[in-house]
């Protein structure tokens, strides 16, 4: 019922619709002024089609366009990993945005406006939340920002690497699909309304981590492209050096028929796109047993991404803006199987998601995390393992980087805020799986505006319009402050807690009724302590 109410809400909305349209100099878009004093443009398209020759090369300019281009539906999705055949509604020419404005904003408005570009999750995998609905966030800051969503090459279309790729094409091309994004905001936003000079990048998961490396691109190299950054549990994975990808790229070679090729990057440019996905599997690491849950995503080029990214924040080599960095309570529920049954098997599948873990490693993560998995509370379908394993995996993983990105930022004496979100939904507590990992979305954008196709996401929990709507104008006020002000305290929803800067590890906790400051507990930060001193060794 609530899934309907909210298609019909914008079915009425879009029943009143007003044609607007914008000359962007390639191309002219023709979005809408909706009824509900928010105007949208779907399906931009900020670069070329990446295919054909441009497969696994960097993104390039759009060409013009002398018609004018209809932007009322979204453009399709990056082709995910591991789903063949490519899912209904994606394709390999997927460089597309949306924009969210108050309607009415143009480029002669008298005051320009903030400008959100935010990036999505997904593991480098998927597009995990490809058309999230700027509405709530735009209404939330009482019409006084313009919101950016985009899709990214992922998988191998975005992350491919090898020295043949180094040759012939580009890595990291789901990075630079992201940059290329922002110089578009640098270029075209004032047609919008959006300030070009006041721009805050945000992130979830995947979109959290790429955050954190855009942060630290180049070396902390500051182009201009974004002033404040807000990133929802940054994700510090496995990274591969280009050297060390090759394996895969002389996997997927091989699968396709092209290792007998001249030009094997050649062949895989002419590969048919059915073909090409159905050999788009996961693989083990070299050396590990049993296959990652991603196997695809940045790799350290000695350029745009030089090092490990716990290397790069502990050398002070990124962006001095403000940030807010944080996690949820239960980051690795979704992740963890849930049938894991030795410490054997526990071991195997850390390895299989860190590839560098090693025995010393793993004997003191079993004295954190799983000596006490004989008191562990079983919940249905799991073994004892589950939960203590979803303890370590979210702090190794999310939890921990973030305390750490906060405390290098406190050291060069820049603005910063972190976060514990904790709201508790009954079904969920019920299940096991707690707060889990990106949840608190729902709340930033509000529960019907978030769309999912990952299995990390899930339909909005049902309190979230009962018992918990009370969350969503809080974290509403905070998000769209630190997007108009870079603090998320100027324009904070009206009786909400101060939200004080991350000093003496002190973060926000937060949950219905119960919002409140809080120090990162002793045994935690000792954890924490021990796993970022271990970040490089885990090559995060």
């Amino acid at each position: 019922m609530l899934g309907y109410l909210a298609l019909l809400t914008a079915f009425s909305a879009l029943a009143c619709a007003r044609d607007v349209i914008v000359n962007l100099g390639y191309a002219q878009y023709r979005g809408q002024e909706l009824s509900n004093g928010v105007a949208q443009w779907l399906g931009i398209r900020y670069a070329a089609p990446p295919v054909g020759p441009l497969r696994f090369s960097a993104p390039q300019d759009p060409e013009d366009e002398t018609e004018i281009q209809n932007a009322t539906q979204h453009g399709s999705m990056c082709i995910r990993t591991s789903r063949y055949p490519a899912p209904e509604g994606s394709a390999e020419d997927c460089l597309f945005l949306d924009v969210y404005a108050p309607a009415g904003a143009t480029g002669a408005s008298p005051r320009l406006l903030p400008v959100y570009v935010f990036i999505q999750g997904g593991g480098f995998s998927s597009n995990g939340n490809p058309y999230n609905n700027g509405t709530g966030l735009v209404q939330a800051s009482d019409m006084n920002i313009v919101v950016v969503n985009f899709n990214y090459r992922v998988g191998p279309y975005g992350f491919l690497a090898g020295s043949e790729i180094v040759q012939g094409g580009s890595v990291n091309n789901g990075l630079k699909d992201q940059i290329k994004v922002l110089e578009w905001v640098q270029s075209h936003i004032k047609e919008f309304g959006g300030d070009p000079d006041h721009v805050v990048l945000g992130g979830d998961s995947a979109g959290g981590a790429s955050v954190t490396l855009l942060l630290s691109a180049y070396g902390g190299r500051d182009d201009g492209l974004f002033h404040a950054a807000a990133a929802e549990s940054q994700s510090f994975a496995n990274m591969l050096t280009v050297d060390e990808a090759q394996y895969a790229y002389d996997n997927l070679v091989n699968r396709t028929g092209c290792t007998g090729a001249g030009d094997t990057l050649g062949c895989l440019r002419d590969v048919d796109i059915d073909t090409l996905q159905r050999e788009n599997i996961v693989t083990p690491f070299p050396g590990t047993q049993r296959r990652p849950l991603y196997m695809y995503g940045p790799v350290i080029d000695d350029n745009l991404v030089p090092d490990y990214t716990y290397r790069m924040f502990q050398q002070g080599r990124f962006i001095k803006v403000p940030v807010i960095f944080g996690d949820v309570t239960n980051e690795g529920t979704k992740f963890v199987p849930e049938n894991l049954s030795s410490l054997s098997a526990v071991q195997v599948w850390l390895q299989a998601q860190w590839p560098a873990l090693t025995s010393e490693h793993f004997s003191r993560i079993n004295e954190y995390y799983l000596q006490v998995v004989n008191s562990t509370q079983p919940y249905p379908n799991s073994t004892r393992y589950w939960r203590p394993v979803s303890d370590a995996y979210g702090e190794i993983r999310y939890v921990c980087p973030g305390i750490a990105l906060s405390g290098a930022y406190a050291d060069a004496n820049v603005s910063n805020w972190n976060y514990r979100y904790a709201v508790q939904d009954p079904d969920d507590e019920a299940s096991g799986l707690g707060v889990y990992h990106v949840v608190e979305l729902n709340a930033i954008w509000g529960p019907e505006n978030v769309y999912w196709t990952d299995t990390v996401g899930t339909e909005p929990p049902a309190s979230y319009y009962t018992s918990n709507a009370d969350i969503i104008p809080i974290m509403q006020g905070y998000w769209t402050s630190f997007i108009r002000s870079y603090d998320p305290n100027t324009y904070r929803y009206q009786g909400s807690p101060r939200w004080e800067e991350w000093s003496e590890d002190e973060r926000i906790f937060i949950r219905t009724g119960e919002t409140r400051m809080e120090s990162v507990p002793g045994n935690q930060k000792e954890r924490c302590e021990y796993l970022t001193s271990i970040g490089v060794e885990l090559r995060q």
